[in-house]
Parts: structure tokens; C-alpha cells; sequence
């Protein structure tokens, strides 16, 4: 495995691949490149083909050992790639029996990553961002829900760290600030 391997996560609507897709623009133009990879894109794929689920919205409530073999499978294709990776994830995924690990040990291993990223902002502009998306069906969830959610990922993210030994950053991506998430994250990809 060769380059740099960076996974960036946020809770739904806080606006992680906008951060992913302008900061990879930026980066380009200073001719470092990256390739970026949806881990649920990579489990979803799997899913579908195996007759599990019909849309990507329905990931989330399938059974823990379903979950759990879909995450090693993409972990497996995602370690495989070569040059810099930015992986666009979930740091935990809310599931009707709790919070499920994003990256488990078994996908830490296999992706190897050096940085993880947390993409965050205040849980009202992630509810207003939300009610704005009609391209997504998001359980109800409210702004008490959203910050313990993102307090979850927090927590995951450190267990990610100690498990790996990469290093954890927080960038901030606030209503019409754009471009001071994305000044960040460029820090982090560089």
C-alpha cells in the first residue's frame, strides 16, 4: 500500500462530501490527488447484488452480522487501492439495536488509515440542512438526537485512533463558511 489514507466522517447533512468534493478541487490544483471512496457505496453495491436491500436508505436495518460481513468486504476492496484515499463514511451508523462502529477493528485493518477527520457543525444547521434534502428518507431525529450523535462519533473516532495509531481532527463546517472547511481540510490532506 502506497499514499496517504484519510477517512472523513459526519453524521447525515452536515455537508462531509461537499467538504470532500471542493477540498479534492483545491488539492488538484496544487497537484496533490486523491482518490475518494464511499464506504457505504462500496457495502450498498454488495448489498444490492446479494439481494438484501433495493435502496441505500434501507442499509441501516439490516441485521448486525449482515452489516458486519458488507463493512469487511469494503474494507478489503478499499485496502486493496493504491495512491492517497480519501474514505467518505460514517463514523457510526445509528441502527435500531444502537450505534454500530463504522470501522470495526477488521475494517481498520484493512484500510489502515492515517488521519480520521470529523466533519461537524451545530445540530440545528444539520436539522435545517435536513429538512432541506428531499433526495434522502432520514429517520426523524432532533437536534438533542444529532448532538449525541456526533458525540458518539467522537468517541468512536478516539477508539479509532488507539486501535490504529492515527491521528483524529475536527473540522468545522458552518452555514455559509465553506471555505474555512475546506482551507482545513486541505491542511489535512496536504
Amino acid at each position: 500500500m502506497s499514499g496517504k489514507r484519510v477517512v472523513i466522517t459526519g453524521v447525515p447533512g452536515v455537508g462531509k462530501t461537499t467538504v470532500i468534493e471542493e477540498s479534492m478541487k483545491r488539492c488538484a490544483e496544487e497537484n496533490v490527488l486523491y482518490t475518494a471512496v464511499n464506504f457505504g457505496s462500496f457495502m450498498f453495491e454488495t448489498a444490492k447484488a446479494e439481494g438484501f436491500v433495493q435502496d441505500r436508505d434501507e442499509m441501516r436495518n439490516l441485521g448486525r452480522d449482515v452489516q458486519k460481513n458488507l463493512q469487511r468486504l469494503a474494507g478489503e476492496r478499499i485496502g486493496a487501492m493504491e495512491g492517497n484515499i480519501i474514505v467518505d463514511t460514517h463514523a457510526s451508523v445509528k441502527t435500531p439495536a444502537g450505534y454500530l462502529p463504522g470501522l470495526p477493528e477488521w475494517v481498520l485493518t484493512a484500510i489502515k488509515p492515517d488521519t480520521v477527520v470529523l466533519v461537524e457543525t451545530d445540530e440545528d444547521q444539520i436539522l435545517m440542512r435536513r429538512m432541506g434534502d428531499e433526495t434522502r428518507r432520514r429517520d426523524a431525529e432532533g437536534g438533542r438526537g444529532i448532538a449525541d450523535h456526533q458525540g458518539i462519533n467522537r468517541a468512536f473516532a478516539a477508539s479509532y485512533a488507539m486501535m490504529t495509531g492515527c491521528t483524529v481532527q475536527i473540522v468545522r463546517n458552518e452555514n455559509f463558511l465553506l471555505e474555512h472547511a475546506v482551507e482545513a481540510m486541505v491542511q489535512v490532506l496536504r
